[in-house]
């Protein structure tokens, strides 16, 4: 509603401006007549003149246009043209002020706003590291649907800021996420670049425009003290008895080892969990294993486990999985060994 706003502001004044000059632009007229054919009613591109064009028509609403393109490359881009490109130069056809109304119109309707500096490291640090298999407009690269599996995160799908906390893709792109293509960047890419990438995919992609991430030195101290609760309701697990829970319950799918590799591992899609995995030992804390073991999982072959175990016996689970694969040598008391396999 409020872009709506905007927009209608915005042609009022510049229908204004246009009588005030002694001359009246219907910018968005001038658009659907000299441009749609190509950049699209939306000016996304998508056009049935794109098939035939390389390259293809400039998408205005993706976020290489929002870092890319400033009002002179515009204006200049429409009179004089794009060399090597489909774009012919239009300065026979307008006027000056018509061409400024159609790059105005352009600018307010369909592009995205940001900032040049951080939209354009973010940018390219997505080009760099991400785009390879989310795309370059974050829906995902054609080659990944057939050959990843699971295909990696389309982050245009509504709903997904929703889904997708700060905390979760920042942990996700710093530790990489089992089971799957996504690697951790933990040891490529700095603190300030992956508060940066993330920020960008949140903006460019998920709709959260103008929003920023937390700067990722606090969502460390957050990892730190989510990583340290204890369970509720006077739990108390013990590792030794949750050792012989585990062994009966849990190995043949999670592996002796806690790597997700259990003999019953190779049969199962999605895979078990490997509490090994960088990424489970920074998100996995006490409260976490124990929902996830006593409710389950949905869309996995994780069972809930308290139908048949009690909350003491899944309590001693926990406590084995969190001392000795996702916390080995930090737990509160002595630790028990796993099991050789």
């Amino acid at each position: 509603m409020r872009q709506r706003i905007v927009v209608v502001l915005f042609l009022t004044l510049l229908s204004a401006h246009s009588l005030a000059m002694g001359k009246v632009v219907d910018a968005a007229g001038l658009y659907a007549e000299y441009c749609s054919v190509c950049h699209g009613d939306r000016g996304d591109g998508k056009s049935r003149a794109r098939g035939s064009m390389i390259p293809p028509p400039r998408d205005f609403s993706s976020p290489q246009s929002a870092v890319e393109l400033n009002r002179d490359r515009m204006i200049n881009s429409i009179t004089e043209g794009r060399p090597g490109t489909a774009m012919v130069g239009w300065k026979n056809q307008l006027t000056s002020e018509q061409i400024i109304g159609i790059v105005d119109y352009i600018t307010i309707t369909m592009m995205r706003p940001t900032t040049v500096e951080e939209g354009e490291q973010g940018r390219r640090l997505y080009a760099e590291n991400c785009s390879v298999c989310h795309g370059d407009d974050g829906s995902g690269a054609r080659w990944t649907l057939t050959n990843l599996k699971p295909p990696p995160r389309n982050f245009t799908v509504p709903g997904t800021a929703e889904q997708l906390s700060l905390d979760h893709m920042l942990k996700v792109v710093r530790y990489g996420k089992a089971d799957t293509a996504m690697p951790g960047f933990a040891s490529q890419l700095s603190d300030h670049d992956i508060s940066q990438v993330v920020n960008y995919v949140r903006q460019a992609f998920m709709s959260e425009r103008g929003k920023q991430t937390d700067k990722i030195e606090d969502i460390n101290i957050k990892i730190a003290q989510e990583m340290e609760k204890q369970l509720d309701q006077d739990l108390s697990g013990d590792a030794s008895r949750g050792q012989r829970y585990y062994l009966q319950n849990c190995a043949a799918c999670h592996g002796v080892k806690g790597d997700g590799k259990g003999p019953r591992a190779y049969f199962i899609l999605p895979k078990p969990r490997n509490f090994q995995h960088d990424a489970a030992r920074h998100t996995l804390n006490r409260p976490r294993l124990y929902t996830a073991i006593a409710e389950g999982t949905r869309g996995t072959d994780m069972p809930a486990w308290e139908k048949v175990l009690s909350a003491q016996q899944i309590a001693d689970i926990v406590e084995y999985v969190y001392q000795v694969f996702i916390r080995p040598g930090a737990s509160r008391t002595q630790s028990a060994n796993p099991a050789s396999g």
